[in-house]
This record gives C-alpha cells, structure tokens and sequence, in this order.
C-alpha cells in the first residue's frame, strides 16, 4: 500500500493561488489563500516575499499544463492548419465546461493593469509564446502575412476565450468558422 505524501506549504499555497484567482480574481485576499492552503500567513511570506510573487509563481507553475492542454505535439504530422485550428477546437472544448472562466493569463493581464507586475510578465510571456506557435504554424503554411495571421489568431483566442469565460456566447459553431476564414484570407495550407 503506497501512501502519498501531503503536498508542501509551498505546493498548497501555489495551488490555492491558481484555483481561487482563476475562480474569484487576482484581488482574493492573502487571509483567503492561506486558509484555503491550510499555511499561516507567517509560512506564506517565509515562502513568498509577497502575494503578488505567489500569484506569478502560480501562473507560471501553470504554464505547462496549459500549453499541454492547447497546442498539438511538436511532431504530430498535422499540416500547420489543422495545428491551429486544433488549438481552438481545444479552447472550444474547455469553454464547454461549466468551471471554464476563460484563458488565466489574460484574466490575469487584465485585472492586474500592472505590466510591471511579476504575475503580468509571466502572463505576457506565456501569451507572447502562443503568438509565436501562430507564426511559426503561419510561416510553415504559406500564409501571405504569417506576422499579421499571428496576432489576428490570438485576438480571436482572447476574444473567444474571454466571452466563453463571462458566459456572453458560446463557442461551438463560432470559432472554428472565424478561424477559418482568416486561414483563408490569408493563403493557408
């Protein structure tokens, strides 16, 4: 019989951070946090040097799975379409989920207004990076302006992932056509 070990201090706070700011908002107090992990307050800050350093911890202990849960593997033998278009059939399917409150890292970006704030450099990164998969897929299918396909696919990944996550639309039937047009538009393989 194995036994588990009980996730660290660290672990639990990193984890409270991640499911109480993506429900409730990055303002959720430290008291909040800390009780939700079970870790005084005086534990938090030996750990952190203050919340909003928890906070990029969080995202960034996060980026993985998301970046996982988003884009195809590297070798998948997809045509660079299909890989972008897989990118938001995913965002489709998470939207479906009654818990989805949209992508964090933009949710973070927002609220935060700080691009200063460690919690915002890590989300602009990670957002810079789904950019960058964008065009280098747009590069690789031919697309006339692979620069301009690349942020017009990320606006429509934030825009669709953001109205999903305040319950304004519903994605099925929606993304997939949009995408498609600027694949289009833009010569596409």
């Amino acid at each position: 019989m194995t036994t588990e070990a009980k996730p660290s201090p660290r672990e639990r706070l990193l984890n409270a951070a991640a499911t109480l700011t993506y429900r409730d908002g990055v303002g959720i107090g430290v008291e909040a946090l800390c009780k939700a992990a079970g870790v005084s307050k005086r534990s938090m800050y030996q750990l952190f040097e203050s919340k909003d350093e928890l906070l990029a911890a969080s995202l960034e202990q996060r980026t993985a799975d998301f970046v996982a849960a988003l884009l195809p593997a590297a070798d998948d033998g997809r045509s660079p379409r299909e890989r972008i278009l897989h990118v938001f059939g995913q965002v489709e399917s998470q939207a479906g989920a009654p818990e989805f409150r949209g992508c964090p890292y933009l949710a973070a970006q927002i609220e935060l207004k700080d691009e200063n704030h460690p919690a915002s450099r890590v989300a602009h990164r990670v957002k810079e990076n789904l950019t960058a998969f964008f065009r280098a897929e747009a590069e690789q299918g031919g697309a006339s302006r692979p620069d301009l396909l690349a942020r017009q696919l990320s606006l429509v990944f934030d825009g669709a992932s953001a109205r999903a996550g305040i319950g304004a639309d519903k994605l099925t039937g929606l993304v997939a056509p949009t995408v498609t047009t600027l694949l289009d538009a833009a010569g596409m393989r």
